[in-house]
Order: C-alpha cells, then structure tokens, then sequence
C-alpha cells in the first residue's frame, strides 16, 4: 500500500513537472540575453571601482562588497560576502577566467556578471555592435534597456553621476543594486 502511494506520488509529481515544461515556445524561459564579451579597451577609459552590490532574488537579497578594475588589457573583478571572495573573474576580451568558492551559489555565474557589468558601463555603441538580430538597445538620460522585439528583458537605472544604479534582470528574476565608490589611483 506504501509502495502504491508513493508510486502514485512520482508519476503525480512527474506529471506536474511535465505540465509547467509544455508551455507555448517562445516562453521567457526559451529566451536567453544574449552575451556582450566586449573588449575591455571598448570601455574607453581606465576604471577602479569600490562596489556595494545588493542582489536580490524572489524573497532572497543578499549584500556583496566587490572591487572593479578595468583598462585596455583587461576586466578584473572581485565579489566578497561576509570577508570571503566568492569569485574572482579576469577578461582580456578573448578568455573569461574565474575563480568560484564553493559555497557559491550556481546561480551566480561569472558570464552574467561580466555580461551585467558590461550593458551597466560600456558605451552603448560597443553594446550596439554585437547585439543579434532581433535584440534592440534603448538609452535614455539615465536608464538603458536591452530589448527583444520590442519588450524590456534587461534594464539599467543610474543616478546622474552613476555612483548608484539599479538593474533588473526580469528574464532570471533579479535585481542588483549596485553603490560604486571611484578608488584612487596609488601612486609610487
């Protein structure tokens, strides 16, 4: 009797899972942000950032502390939570490397973050230029939006000097609050 009920149980849990997957085709979910690799030199200046980044996720938010280096060579970047480096992600526009601690959640890739960094800071022309058919970029004064067929997947908020901005991913389901603090520049 035991053994039944938790047969039943499987196939009723199969069944719910195969329902939720049959979904008409071009469902969010079959939709994927397409990915910017641009070339650090592409940024036009050389960059040293302090960040607060606050990211949220359904009922989950979580606070980040990350150090942001950028010149023609290369992208560097280092996210902490709670005094431990969560990942480390080097681009020299050909090869991404990154260093994930264990405890990082998968959820967190370093493909996504280069990807969010970029659309928050390169200019919009180098984002243009390697958008596929079908993905349009929209700018306004302070809010940026990567849009397919007409509708927002991916959307970036700044204040006037870009010291705090606010970027939603609404095709995963985030937002990501980012303060950034420029860090001076050390001199011999």
């Amino acid at each position: 009797m035991l053994r039944r009920g938790l047969i039943l149980a499987v196939l009723a849990a199969a069944g719910l899972c195969l329902m939720a997957c049959a979904g008409p085709r071009n469902t969010p979910s079959r939709i994927e942000l397409p990915p910017l690799r641009l070339a650090p030199e592409a940024l036009g200046r050389p960059l040293a950032l302090q960040q607060q980044l606050v990211f949220e996720l359904q009922r989950h938010r979580q606070t980040l502390d990350a150090l942001l280096e950028v010149d023609a060579e290369a992208v560097r970047l280092a996210v902490q939570a709670m005094g431990r480096t969560g990942v480390t992600l080097h681009w020299d526009g050909m090869q991404l490397r990154q260093h994930r601690a264990e405890w990082l959640p998968q959820a967190v890739r370093g493909e996504r973050v280069l990807d969010d960094l970029q659309f928050a800071l390169w200019p919009a022309q180098a984002i243009r230029g390697v958008l596929p058919p079908g993905w349009t970029l929209k700018e306004e004064a302070t809010r940026r939006q990567l849009l397919l067929d007409g509708r927002a997947w991916l959307s970036i908020e700044r204040d006037e000097d870009a010291s705090h901005m606010r970027l939603w991913n609404l095709l995963e389901g985030y937002r990501l609050e980012i303060h950034s603090v420029p860090l001076e520049p050390v001199t011999p």
